[in-house]
């Protein structure tokens, strides 16, 4: 199971990327292997603010769908476009290519509530 160390993780599987106060968001290696196949991701969210906990977008996958959460609140301010043709990018490589958001945090000191990488990998154990 890839968890990688320099990102944070939240108890809903996301994934956060903090650079300065803009974090890119994502889903796990572990949540992409429970959902399959990922056949259309849906963000609709663009450009809005969100608070932690709010659903910022779909995951759809060829036997389920899933909501996307926010990890920490913030204003979506760019959604990957490249999954609009390459949706199994976030299969392939949920840390890399197959990103979903990014935001501008507004209230970052939320980040501190967000799992280590240990953290995460006792969650999924």
């Amino acid at each position: 199971m890839n968890v990688p160390a320099n990102l944070k993780y939240s108890k809903e599987h996301e994934w956060v990327k903090i650079e300065g106060d803009v974090a890119t968001i994502g889903i796990t290696d572990h949540a992409q292997g429970q959902l399959g196949d990922i056949v259309f991701v849906d963000v609709q969210t663009e450009g809005e603010t969100l608070d932690k906990g709010e659903v910022f977008g779909a995951i759809e996958a060829v036997k389920t769908v899933a909501d996307a959460y926010m990890p920490v609140s913030g204003e979506i301010i760019e959604f990957n476009a490249e999954l609009e043709g390459a949706p199994d990018s976030v299969n392939k490589d949920p840390y890399g290519a197959g990103w979903m958001i990014k935001i501008k945090m507004t209230k970052p000191e939320e980040a501190n509530e967000l799992l280590s990488s240990d953290d995460y990998k006792a969650l999924i154990a």
